[in-house]
């Protein structure tokens, strides 16, 4: 569901919330007048103001009591104050309001990120009775020139939001026409032009990584275009290419149970690129941006591919399947394919959760990114920074080309021999065959697109990794 809290940005004024929220940390000693002197308070409590730490304290407020939250912000960095933020909001659940202040000289990035960490944490999605409300409303008291970036910092834990939703979505809900549904639902509301390709339109114009991987499936696959057109535009044009699994199996290569457990958000890159294409009218990006979005589900049957089997791209790449669970690549192949032939980009970006090997390289909080273009990776790198979707360029080490190799096609979907290892680089690779030689990056969010727990900014299942990241390159973007 959306989050349902809402943010409100004012100037001080008689009428207060239940609690109000007073930052400590550093040398900051929190600007508030308590029945106990503040630094004995807090020494009480052996509190250092390190990011996400409160102290709660009651105080007498006319004839009921009042609660104030003592909260740090370590050296309010917007890092610090996005966590800080998620704390603040976590400890306000089940109240109607809550009054937020930070020091003077934070500034518009700092009222920024506590924004932003608050609204983040307050995301929940549950079918049925919730155990625990979100705050109602969060009011941030502030000087009138940070409205604007608060503004923006909505905006995008909004679209974040819209991301977690549609990869927590159950997959017994969820397949590839529900998503090309949803997707139409945001290019209806944002200004955007739609367009999706059904089984009959896949087969007609070649799209055969797609059709391959969704064959085993009841429910047929899609291929999903969304398109922004700026009103002030700086003529360059990006393309978005997201994975969109709703279901990973495994397909004949079949998983695990504990490794299908979670695999309705195998489909989070798409999810991202949607969300992102849905808040680039509110942000004013000038970069004309398509989205696409290569949805199957990957199942076992009767009729679904096997290894050993043949397939044949866009744009006629043959391709030997030597194993059914390397799918993400197989129709992210396509689009990017498509991409090349006809809508001719001067960058392209795609995001995926593409391999497991990722998460053993870089854990469950880094992304990974790898590109043919220095400059690409660097503006990429900075714009995770920026927005707190960390990223860590990886190699793409041409000597690793040849596991590639097919002796019946043109090339194979996994390391065919199994000798070289890497198996986030060898998918890497395998992408930028469809690329034709275009300014590309490939983020392989694998290991960052779902948290096991309450924790930060994060909540517990999907977390919508790269979406403020793209959101924040786009808005500054150059080619």
């Amino acid at each position: 569901m959306p989050i349902e809290t809402a943010l409100r940005f004012v100037q001080p004024s008689g009428q207060h919330a239940d609690l109000l929220a007073v930052p400590f940390g550093g040398d900051l000693t929190a600007d508030v007048e308590l029945p106990v002197p503040v630094p004995a308070l807090l020494a009480h409590h052996e509190a250092k103001g390190e990011p996400g730490e409160v102290v709660e304290v009651p105080v007498a407020h006319g004839d009921a009591v009042r609660r104030v939250l003592l909260y740090g912000i370590g050296d309010a960095t917007p890092r610090a104050l996005r966590k800080a933020g998620g704390a603040v909001a976590r400890r306000a659940r089940g109240r109607r309001s809550i009054d937020v202040t930070l020091p003077p000289g934070v500034g518009e990035q700092g009222w920024s990120a506590l924004a932003e960490g608050a609204l983040l944490a307050s995301y929940t999605m549950r079918i049925g009775a919730s155990r625990t409300k979100a705050v109602e409303e969060i009011r941030f008291l502030g000087p009138e020139e940070a409205r604007p970036a608060v503004e923006r910092a909505e905006v995008a834990a909004r679209a974040t939001a819209l991301a977690r939703d549609l990869s927590n979505t159950p997959s017994s809900e969820k397949n590839p026409a529900w998503l090309a549904d949803r997707a139409v639902e945001v290019a209806g509301r944002s200004g955007l032009t739609a367009k999706v390709w059904s089984p009959g339109d896949l087969a007609a114009e070649g799209f055969g990584g797609i059709l391959a991987v969704g064959q085993g499936s009841a429910s047929p696959p899609r291929l999903i275009q969304l398109a922004y057109e700026p009103e002030d535009p700086d003529g360059t044009h990006v393309v978005l290419v997201g994975k969109g699994i709703t279901f990973d199996s495994g397909g004949l290569s079949l998983k695990p149970t504990d490794g299908m457990k979670f695999m309705k958000t195998d489909m989070a890159g798409g999810a991202v690129v949607i969300a992102v294409l849905g808040a680039l009218r509110e942000l004013g990006a000038r970069a004309r941006v398509t989205g696409l979005v290569a949805a199957a589900e990957n199942m076992p049957s009767g009729t679904a591919q096997r290894p050993g089997d043949v397939i044949t791209h866009y744009g006629g790449r043959t391709v030997e399947v030597l194993n059914t669970d390397a799918e993400g690549r197989l129709v992210l192949a396509d689009a990017l394919a498509y991409a090349d032939d006809v809508l001719d980009p001067d960058t392209v970006v795609d995001l995926a959760t593409l391999t497991g090997a990722i998460s053993i390289a870089l854990g469950r909080d880094i992304g990974a990114v790898f590109s043919s273009s220095d400059d690409l990776a660097k503006e990429l790198l900075e714009a995770g920074r920026v927005s707190g979707d960390p990223l860590w360029r990886m190699p793409l080490i041409d000597d690793y080309r040849p596991a590639l190799d097919s002796q019946v096609a043109d090339l194979s979907n996994i390391d065919s021999e199994g000798k070289y290892g890497g198996g986030a680089i060898t998918a890497a690779l395998f992408l930028r065959e469809f690329t034709g030689g275009r300014r590309w990056a490939h983020l392989d969010i694998a290991g960052v697109s779902r948290s096991t727990a309450d924790d930060g900014v994060l909540t517990k299942g999907a977390t919508g990794f790269g979406t403020r990241l793209l959101l924040e390159w786009l808005s500054g973007y150059r080619s």
